[in-house]
């Protein structure tokens, strides 16, 4: 192959680009990159529209118009936002075209101070996919408790998601189970199941951060040996359960009435640790079936040197099991660093919210 993205590609791993911005999508850059990076769609998140709108490129014009009619803060970036997703959508239409729906998806989050309200989470996912109006858009739910059961509600009423903020493997099986749900009530009402896609977002660096600070403290030579692997077995185990959750008699006769596989999509992939290979989360996890949704730095060093090997998950879940069982023979909670990271994670996504809309109540009071 011409370059390890395209090697990543050809070898199952569908490459999502984890940003967006308007002057992205009108500077051509977005297509650009289909061409030149293997890039088969976009994902965003609070955090990334607040960075867009802080630089403020091209968003002038229609900050006025909102401003004279008007808008509160939170209407003008839901207005804002799936304008930019609307636009990526179509720059992304013939990937979408070309792959069946498999891929050319662009992801919109609902706001994060939802995430423990099922109820409002439905309704505005179902007012964010008539918003953008476009069949390659995916809404993301954040997998809370009470997003599973959103989750299965989005579903079955045909819209495609994203599910985000997945830590555990627990968690995981459970939001499997919610998209399966949500699949067999779209096929009692008589949905086209091979129009619903969604994929599963498996959070890993965040995993490392945290346990790799619990093992300096232990401090022992062995807990020291441990750092920088339990995110990677983490994730590969995921991708097991994602083997074993689709491979029964139920799923096998959606399957057989048009039923996608919900993909697990590996995020967070950027390597926080400067001591780390800046492509560890890609390479380390290649399989088919995959999504990897990167960072433009991460993208990069992957194109510039990245060693894509044909699979570097399935022949390690032995391995994986032995990190992640002596990590807790230490005294190391999976599950409680799990929960917290996911709690965390909801938080994290609720301040850069806030940001959002503090600055954009400035920006509408400086355009009026």
């Amino acid at each position: 192959m011409s370059n390890p993205l395209a090697q990543l590609a050809a070898n199952g791993v569908s490459i999502w680009l984890d940003d967006l911005s308007r002057s992205r999508i009108e500077s051509g850059n977005l297509a650009s990159l289909i061409a030149s990076r293997s890039v088969s769609g976009v994902t965003t998140n609070p955090t990334i529209f607040a960075g867009a709108l802080s630089k403020g490129e091209g968003y002038g014009d229609q900050l006025s118009e909102l401003a004279a009619q008007g808008k509160t803060a939170t209407e003008a970036i839901f207005e804002i936002t799936t304008v930019d997703v609307a636009n990526a959508c179509d720059v992304f239409r013939s990937v979408y075209d070309s792959t069946d729906g498999f891929d050319g998806r662009v992801s919109i989050e609902v706001e994060p101070g939802l995430a423990h309200d099922a109820a409002k989470t439905v309704t505005q996912a179902k007012e964010l996919f008539a918003k953008v109006n476009r069949e390659n858009v995916m809404i993301k739910i954040p997998a809370t408790k009470a997003g599973l059961a959103a989750i299965t509600e989005v579903i079955s009423v045909g819209i495609s998601v994203n599910v985000t903020l997945i830590f555990s493997l627990q968690r995981y099986r459970e939001v499997i189970g919610a998209y399966i749900a949500g699949i067999q009530l779209a096929k009692e009402k008589g949905l086209d199941l091979s129009k619903i896609h969604s994929v599963a977002s498996f959070f890993v660096s965040r995993v490392d951060t945290e346990i790799d600070k619990r093992l300096n403290n232990v401090g022992t030579e062995q807990a020291l040996s441990l750092r920088s692997k339990a995110a990677l077995a983490n994730a590969r185990l995921a991708y097991r359960v994602f083997e074993e959750e689709f491979d029964v008699a139920a799923w096998a006769e959606l399957e057989s009435s048009g039923a996608n596989k919900q993909r697990p999509l590996m995020a967070s992939t950027g390597v926080k640790d400067p001591e780390l290979s800046d492509t560890l989360y890609v390479t380390e996890l290649v399989a088919p079936m995959l999504v990897n949704t990167m960072p433009e730095k991460t993208m990069e060093a992957v194109f510039d040197h990245g060693i894509v090997p044909n699979n570097s998950i399935t022949e390690h879940y032995s391995e994986s099991e032995a990190i992640i069982a002596a990590v807790e023979s230490l005294g190391i909670s999976i599950h409680e660093v799990t929960d917290l990271l996911e709690k965390e994670g909801v938080e994290k996504f609720v301040i850069s919210w806030n940001e959002l809309v503090e600055s954009i109540s400035k920006a509408l009071e400086a355009a009026k």
